[in-house]
């Protein structure tokens, strides 16, 4: 069996018993950070062999992993914090075990992309994960430009070193939005700084040098705070009454 173990993005405190439990049992943990990772077993006392698993080596460690998964091993991956699978290398993993018809499963736990969508205090009945966009500007404005009509609420990650840059393509393209900036989520200076992006801009311009990485929520198209609390939420009708027969009419 493939465990998928969703691990801290800070706080260790934050990790499943169940995810503890899954990684006390198998025989060998994935990591995409075996450093990182080795933080984490140490802090509870856990004490497995570990498989550097990152995008630098993922076709030869894959290939390792998958063939100890079809000798019977049982192994974890973890990523460097949050989810595998999710804008890591663990989804080739992910692909592989499948193709081999390996059983695969998810131990849940923490993600920085629902954090931070849900502390962006943006309209949350659709959103749309975007990842890393393209490094360079030019790429980046291209890519950004796909969902510039769309009225979900847009998610992004991004490093510290291209942040700006990322911030003033982003308001090149959809313009100023209201938008999020979450950063060091779970940590001890945890901070989420609510403002149209043009704002967002000023402050991380000030701020230098930048550390961690952040993740970056915007408004859909024609989206605002303001009008999601305007307009009342439509509730599915969720009575027995729905699936109940019509009641009889007198004198039938």
């Amino acid at each position: 069996m493939l465990y998928l173990v969703a691990t801290p993005i800070g706080n260790l405190g934050d990790i499943t018993l169940r995810g503890l439990e899954t990684l006390r049992s198998v025989d060998y943990i994935a990591s995409e950070d075996t450093r990182t990772t080795g933080v984490l077993l140490h802090h509870y006392a856990i004490h497995k062999p570990q498989i550097a698993f990152h995008e630098h080596n993922e076709v030869r460690a894959g290939e390792r992993i998958v063939g100890l998964l079809q000798t019977g091993a049982s192994i974890a991956l973890v990523t460097d914090a949050g989810t595998p699978g999710i804008s890591d290398p663990g989804y080739s993993l992910l692909r592989r075990a499948i193709a081999a018809q390996i059983p695969v499963t998810l131990i849940p736990g923490p993600t920085g992309l629902i954090m931070a969508v849900v502390l962006s205090g943006l309209p949350l009945h659709s959103f749309t994960f975007r990842g890393f966009p393209p490094r360079k500007s030019s790429q980046r404005r291209r890519f950004l430009s796909v969902d510039q009509q769309s009225p979900h609420t847009l998610v992004f990650y991004e490093s510290p070193f291209r942040l700006a840059a990322f911030l003033e393509d982003a308001l090149a393209v959809y313009g100023d939005r209201p938008a999020a900036l979450a950063n060091d989520l779970t940590k001890r200076y945890e901070q989420v700084e609510r403002a149209p992006l043009s704002t967002l801009l000023s402050l991380v311009r000030q701020k230098s040098p930048l550390k961690g990485e952040f993740i970056v929520v915007i408004a859909g198209q024609g989206r605002s705070t303001e009008t999601e609390l305007d307009e009342p939420a439509q509730e599915a009708d969720t009575s027995i009454a729905q699936y109940l027969p019509p009641a009889p009419q007198p004198g039938t």
